[in-house]
């Protein structure tokens, strides 16, 4: 190319350049927008601010609050108000429970769904716990975080106790009336004991370090029972029911009621006393004292309750929901929801479980049993717990006359030894404790029998004159 050439057709690209630089600069305006995180509310919802978008269930908290936000999307209550409008039974009066507003929460007058009848308040969200959140979006800060409870008032008029309640779904009811719902009075200042008969030690055992209003008010942890809190996990969890932990893992460190009721299932050398509540241990077959002359191990003694033909292991027994009838009539009168935790409760004339728990043995619901997998009827459950009580008790007499003719000096916890003196009376106490008939009889038995014959063969000992009578009393306890 010539160089006129060259020069001519550079000064053109100069120009287009230029022209293009200009028009880009002079006629295009470039604004950066902030996305409305939500509506204003209205001043009647008091502060309640609900959905973002509710078509994709963004709940104004979940803006930020990115992690409980995802949780919460997967529980049932980001489906409240589908499921109450698909239940074919939908009414004016249930949609309180269904949507955001003064139940669950501080908040004591009309607010949010109540209020507006706004569409943004459908579902169970965030501030249905917490309560009105408007002041903490508008300007957040620590010191405006809306907490929510954990206690479960007695009335019923905070936490998951304003909605969880009724005769379709008395959760919270039973709850009161069960031993969760028990301040156990000897917990005050034993922080051993906190972990598992208070709220907020359990809590805190179970790594759950989420702010809630009580938190402050008692800072050894003892004015909460274990509240509804403790088990469910309110914003979700990958396991059925919301429950923290599963219920179907046959571990004491995973299953969520083992994590508690597995104290003292083995002997502490350094301790005189029995097994504290050895449920756990004692349904996968790993509790007691082993004496040596007992070719099986920890584990190989399992019985049906623990097996997988109970996939519930203790709240497959433990948890029995069923519907009550009124025995002259056959209408609807109570949903038992199983949350008195009671395997075979006393019930009244129409089968609910009754508030008096002390009633003979035909007077309990052993229907549960029947359910489980493991019994063909109640009616053999029945029998079946009778004669195991009955077995395990006459074992224990014997082993406790052995035990009672070793010496003293076999019973020093401060030797560092751990005697077969110790170890039968450790599973005398064993076999004598409420529910191992249930829980596993066959390794409470074998135990039994393995440790009256190394008493035996170890100090020389006779069961001679030893009374095994006992007397089974028709339709009554054991005598």
């Amino acid at each position: 190319m010539r160089p006129g050439r060259t020069r001519a057709w550079t000064a053109f690209l100069a120009v287009v350049a230029g022209t293009l630089a200009s028009t880009a600069c002079t006629d295009e305006t470039i604004v950066f927008r902030d996305r409305e995180l939500f509506e204003e509310p209205l001043e009647a919802a008091l502060g309640f601010v609900g959905y973002t978008d509710q078509s994709t269930k963004l709940t104004v908290c979940g803006n930020c609050h990115v992690g409980p936000q995802g949780q919460w999307e997967g529980s049932a209550h980001a489906d409240a108000w589908a499921g109450l409008q698909d239940s074919g039974h939908a009414q004016a009066f249930c949609e309180g429970c269904h949507t955001v507003n003064e139940l669950g929460n501080t908040q004591t007058t009309a607010a949010g769904y109540t209020a507006t009848a706004e569409d943004r308040y459908h579902d169970v969200q965030c501030e249905s716990c917490h309560g009105p959140g408007l002041d903490h979006v508008t300007a957040p800060n620590d010191g405006n975080i809306p907490l929510a409870p954990v206690d479960v008032g007695l009335d019923l008029t905070l936490g998951c106790g304003e909605c969880h309640q009724g005769s379709h779904h008395p959760f919270a009811e039973e709850w009161a009336q069960s031993r969760h719902g028990d301040m156990y009075e000897g917990a005050q200042g034993r922080e051993a004991c906190q972990s598992c008969h208070t709220g907020a030690g359990a809590l805190k055992a179970f790594g759950v370090n989420d702010p809630y209003i009580e938190e402050d008010s008692d800072l050894t942890g003892n004015h909460l029972s274990i509240t509804c809190a403790v088990c469910h996990d309110p914003h979700g969890s990958d396991f059925e029911g919301q429950l923290r932990f599963s219920i179907s893992v046959p571990n004491e460190d995973q299953n969520l009621c083992m994590k508690c009721h597995h104290k003292r299932g083995v002997p502490d050398p350094t301790s005189s006393r029995g097994p504290h509540s050895p449920q756990g241990p004692l349904l996968v077959g790993e509790a007691g004292w082993w004496p040596p002359n007992l070719d099986l191990g920890p584990g190989d003694i399992v019985a049906t309750h623990g097996s997988d033909a109970n996939p519930g292991l203790c709240a497959g027994c433990h948890v029995n929901s069923y519907e009550v009838t009124d025995a002259a009539t056959g209408e609807f009168v109570v949903t038992a929801t199983g949350h008195r935790f009671l395997a075979t409760p006393c019930v009244d004339a129409n089968g609910a479980p009754a508030a008096d728990q002390d009633c003979a043995d035909t007077g309990k619901n052993y229907e549960g049993c029947a359910v489980s997998g493991c019994h063909g009827s109640a009616s053999g459950a029945r029998a079946a717990m009778l004669a195991a009580t009955l077995r395990l008790q006459n074992l224990a007499d014997q082993v406790n006359a052995l035990v009672a003719q070793v010496p003293a000096s076999e019973f020093d916890t401060s030797d560092g030894k751990f005697t077969t003196g110790e170890g039968a009376k450790f599973n005398a106490g064993f076999a004598e404790f409420n529910g191992t008939a249930a829980h596993n009889p066959f390794l409470a038995e074998a135990l039994m029998i393995a440790s009256i014959q190394q008493l035996q063969s170890q100090y020389g000992l006779s069961v001679q004159g030893v009374s095994l009578e006992r007397q089974l009393v028709p339709g009554g306890p054991l005598r």
